[in-house]
């Protein structure tokens, strides 16, 4: 087992987010923290319609880390409201509002409203990593196999 690394991520509740929770894990062991809603009035998404929902929080994301943002599963069962670009990163030199994109791929329409959990936040530590040009790459079993080349079932 390994040892855990730990980070403080600094949080910046923004104007007009006053009576918002700060993000926080549902459960004791959840990886996610809840990220909320801050909309001035209820923001209803009809089948196939996204949207920009802001958060009212920034965050200081430390060097050496990420911030992902992504789904939360029970809205995308109940509801059929997910993320696109998921999962968001968030970069330790980003300091704006944290913002998410919704899209609605249920069959109804849907209605947020403010301080509704709409999303989670995931912080992971990165490896330093660096690329090298190379002239030809190493031979493996799947090769340039992709997008379906180990077929169906």
């Amino acid at each position: 087992m390994s040892a855990r690394t730990e980070a403080s991520v600094r949080v910046l509740r923004l104007q007009g987010a006053e009576d918002l929770p700060l993000p926080e894990p549902a459960t004791a062991h959840a990886a996610g923290f809840d990220l909320r809603a801050r909309l001035d009035a209820p923001l209803e998404l009809a089948p196939g319609e996204r949207a920009l929902v802001p958060t009212g929080i920034a965050v200081a994301v430390p060097e050496g880390f990420e911030a992902q943002i992504r789904p939360r599963s029970g809205l995308a069962l109940r509801e059929g409201l997910t993320l696109l670009n998921t999962p968001g990163t968030i970069d330790a030199d980003y300091r704006g509002e944290v913002s998410v994109i919704v899209v609605n791929l249920g069959g109804g329409r849907v209605t947020l409203r403010r301080g509704d959990r709409i999303a989670q936040m995931v912080v992971h530590a990165l490896p330093r990593v660096r690329l090298e040009e190379a002239d030809a790459l190493p031979e493996t079993a799947r090769g340039a196999g992709g997008f379906g080349h180990t077929g169906s079932r």
